[in-house]
């Protein structure tokens, strides 16, 4: 098992709840145990069209998944909570990020751990201190 970090966010219709359906379907999902959520935070757009205001946290759970299954997973619970892929870095109904999957460093195409741009994010940084503080001093 290996200890993974995501963060998640949520910018368009009921955000919270888009969050917490993500977090129950990876509750159902063998091979994941969930083990903290940090508080959501409501946070800033950064980058991309003209959009509203983000509700960003971040989950730490423990998995037997190799992380290229758990980016397809990820992908899976994406979608099935609802969102739509329109334009990139556009508003999104769930989006589902690895940050870290345990010590590994990994860039295989749509696949970068640790995510390539935690340390330029403080919507990343501040939920993430909150459950793993320990991560952002390494």
């Amino acid at each position: 098992m290996e200890t993974v970090y995501l963060g998640v966010g949520s910018n368009l219709g009921d955000r919270e709840k888009y969050i917490q359906q993500a977090i129950q379907y990876l509750r159902e999902t063998p091979g994941i145990s969930v083990k903290k959520i940090s508080s959501l935070y409501e946070t800033d757009p950064v980058g991309g069209p003209p959009q509203g205001k983000f509700l960003n946290g971040a989950i730490e759970l423990e998995t037997a998944l190799s992380p290229r299954e758990l980016l397809v997973r990820l992908k899976e619970i994406e979608k099935k909570a609802g969102r739509k892929r329109r334009v990139r870095y556009g508003p999104r109904e769930i989006d589902l990020d690895i940050l870290f999957f345990g010590d590994q460093e990994i860039s295989d195409g749509d696949l970068q751990i640790p995510h390539p741009r935690i340390q330029e994010r403080e919507f990343v940084k501040i939920p993430l201190r909150e459950i793993a503080p320990e991560r952002l001093l390494r």
